[in-house]
């Protein structure tokens, strides 16, 4: 009996272990967390006008994906009707703007937009652990989960409070993980974003997820207020096999 309590004491700790691996190597896999600079609550700063769809004929039954280039569009499967578009502002900045569109009928329709923000040095097409900077590509988007209780998520949702962020992280990122949505980008799809599988490799960096807004840049996660993240999760449909394409302008046009 011994041995067998001692063995499950073992399997709970690497449990543990595991699941501090993830949100310590998480967004991005910096090691140091999602340290914001003091600005906002965790909350975001709510939706912003205008934005990377200025200028396109019409918000609804578009032909494509506004300012997606035919390099990433053709990475976006067949068979996907919602899309959740995050325009970088700049390779080097880290405000964006998040858009969702859904295919129907008659084309692609704006369903929703909110001011977000990415990784703190912008953008890169070769991510790797600690850089700081959000992957550009085109991702699957499977899993959710977070602190808070489902909110009515159609994707597999993991409510747990091993996503709660190490209290020696800025107070003003304690809500950043209230709901996220992993990314597709070296992870294991079809499994809890708290997985810390990482398929190529820890040097490419993993953790990558749509997650609660602070206020300033991640680590390499795309951050968006309370009420986008809300929104999110209520319309991501596996049926309608949703992705994210990701960038700033310059690349998403290509």
């Amino acid at each position: 009996m011994g041995a067998m309590r001692t063995a499950g004491s073992a399997r709970r700790m690497a449990a543990v272990a595991a699941v501090g691996l993830v949100l310590l190597a998480g967004c991005g896999g910096s090691g140091g967390g999602e340290r914001g600079d003091g600005k906002g609550d965790g909350a975001g700063k709510g939706a912003r006008p205008g934005g990377p769809a200025r200028g396109a004929p019409a918000t609804t039954h578009l032909t494509h994906i506004p300012e997606v280039g035919a390099a990433l569009r053709s990475r976006i499967p067949a068979d996907s009707r919602q899309v959740v578009a995050v325009y970088g502002d700049g390779v080097n900045s880290a405000d964006a703007t998040v858009v969702l569109y859904e295919k129907g009928a008659k084309g692609w329709d704006q369903k929703g937009r909110w001011a977000a923000h990415n990784g703190r040095r912008g953008w890169t097409v070769n991510h790797h652990e600690g850089d700081k900077r959000s992957p550009v590509g085109v991702f699957t988007l499977t899993d959710a989960g977070g602190v808070l209780a489902d909110p009515g998520a159609k994707l597999p949702y993991t409510h747990s409070a091993a996503f709660t962020p190490p209290s020696y992280w800025s107070k003003n990122t304690r809500h950043d993980f209230d709901y996220v949505v992993a990314i597709n980008y070296n992870r294991v799809k079809g499994t809890s974003p708290l997985d810390p599988a990482r398929p190529q490799g820890q040097s490419k960096g993993g953790g990558v997820w749509l997650h609660m807004d602070h206020g300033s840049g991640t680590s390499a996660c795309v951050s968006v207020p309370k009420s986008g993240m809300q929104a999110l999760l209520r319309a991501l449909d596996p049926a309608r096999k949703p992705v994210v394409v990701m960038g700033d302008k310059a690349h998403l046009a290509a």
